[in-house]
């Protein structure tokens, strides 16, 4: 809870800042194309899912309107979606099948240094991310296809780390109007599972990795 506080610290400190240098609001969402990257152990078994992506931002200038410095709160789900039928065995070493997906729901903090060419816009920094809850929406049957065991929003945290440090980067276009468009990736510098209690193993080294498909509009500024 005391690092949660301290996200939103440096959040409250950058607006207070942004104000004083005629800053810019706005707002994002979008979609995430999620997946896990990092030495898996069966990384044919994971595949991309779509989440989505939400919140605010705010942009001061450094130099002009060439260079600034944008901030941004985003709530952003993350995860993976399993390949269809994936072998486990079941008690007694009886073999079956598991299918679904697993979100990760989480709260972004990146900084971002950001460039601006003309209608287009390329943009780079660090980012902080708050794991808040567990969405795992998988479907476990036997080898007839009899559902076996089904687990659905759980929300238990057990065995992976609150807090992520990674980065993003990404190019986009920008309108005079406000309105922007971009493409962004991000990417993690550690695993983001402590334990893995709930996958065999499968997600022991593993770390998030998004495409995100965004759309802002900003208000104010110059």
């Amino acid at each position: 809870m005391k690092k949660l506080l301290l996200v939103f610290s440096i959040m409250l400190s950058a607006f207070s800042f942004a104000q004083a240098q005629t800053a810019s609001f706005g707002i994002r969402g979008g979609a995430n194309i999620t997946n896990l990257s990092g030495d898996l152990q069966n990384e044919d078994l994971f595949k991309n899912k779509i989440g989505f992506h939400a919140g605010a931002t705010l942009n001061f200038p450094v130099i002009g309107n060439f260079l600034s410095i944008q901030p941004e709160l985003l709530y952003s789900v993350k995860g993976f979606k399993y390949d269809e039928k994936v072998p486990v065995l079941l008690g007694l070493g009886n073999p079956g099948y598991r299918e679904g997906h697993v979100n990760y729901n989480y709260l972004d903090l990146p900084v971002l240094a950001r460039i601006k060419a003309g209608p287009l816009y390329f943009e780079a920094g660090p980012q902080v991310a708050y794991l808040l809850s567990v969405s795992n929406e998988v479907k476990t049957y036997n080898s007839n296809g009899t559902l076996v065991s089904e687990t659905t929003r759980q929300k238990s945290k057990e065995g992976l780390s609150d807090f992520e440090a990674g980065y993003a980067a990404g190019i986009g276009l920008a309108a005079n109007n406000g309105i922007s468009f971009g493409v962004r990736y991000n990417g993690n510098f550690s695993d983001f599972v402590k334990e893995d209690v709930n996958f065999g193993g499968d997600v022991s080294n593993a770390r998030h990795s998004v495409i995100m498909v965004t759309v802002g509009f900003t208000i104010g500024g110059k």
